[in-house]
């Protein structure tokens, strides 16, 4: 489904990605972790449309999609959240996941129809009903996560991107976010993850991509991933911890 090959990207005199390729394939959920500055949400933006590769290509179903706009990528099936959830703050939450459904892919439909849609994918996420008709900005962060990811799925997309879902989330709400990544997934959407919570990761991925310094040092099962040498040196530390 995706294949990134040799990406790079430069900012002024800082590599912030190099050489990075991987894979990912039909409902598979990849994860993606590595220290702060490894490069993780910068790959995310190039393959998201965000930003652009110095170098290297990004295909989607074997379509080189590097360089598209970002609205043309989602039209195209890939979906991302972001790490601040603060979108469209003076929307109600159901008005923010209308966008999704109405601009997020190439069909046309009526805004009755875009309510009915945005509505369903709310529940799926799990808020609350009264909830709905609430601004952006006044939801608290685990509401704002949800209506992010609510707002991602309502684009129908083939790939999702994920940007530290859980971050600020307690234990009990990480564990409903990884039953629900993992419901994403049984509806046949494939996942790139990004997560500081190896818990999390551990719990939901398939393979595992280690980022460092902008270079994979790793790519792989999860269990062969948390026992390679580099990766604890450079990442994990003590992986009893896990």
């Amino acid at each position: 489904m995706l294949d990134v090959q040799g990406v790079t990207k430069q900012i002024g005199g800082l590599t912030a990605v190099n050489n990075v390729s991987l894979t990912l394939g039909g409902n598979e959920i990849l994860g993606l972790v590595g220290p702060n500055g490894a490069g993780k949400t910068t790959l995310l933006n190039i393959i998201s449309g965000i930003t652009f590769p110095t170098a290297g290509k990004v295909k989607f179903f074997s379509d080189d999609i590097t360089g598209l706009s970002s609205d043309k990528i989602c039209r195209k099936g890939i979906a991302k959240t972001f790490q601040i959830a603060l979108s469209f703050p003076g929307l109600s939450a159901q008005e923010c996941v209308m966008v999704g459904a109405l601009f997020g892919n190439p069909r046309t439909i009526r805004m009755e129809q875009a309510k009915t849609e945005a509505l369903s994918v709310l529940r799926f996420v799990g808020l609350p009903p009264e909830k709905d008709t609430t601004c952006i900005k006044n939801l608290n962060v685990v509401e704002l996560k949800k209506v992010q990811l609510a707002r991602a799925l309502a684009s129908q997309p083939k790939l999702l991107l994920l940007d530290e879902l859980t971050t600020g989330l307690t234990p009990t709400e990480s564990a409903d976010a990884v039953e629900l990544i993992k419901k994403i997934r049984d509806r046949g959407t494939s996942i790139l993850i990004i997560e500081h919570v190896m818990s999390v990761i551990m719990g939901v991925s398939d393979r595992i991509v280690v980022l460092n310094h902008g270079e994979k040092i790793a790519d792989g099962k999860p269990h062969d991933v948390i026992n390679d040498q580099q990766v604890i040196d450079t990442y994990l530390g003590d992986i009893d911890t896990f």
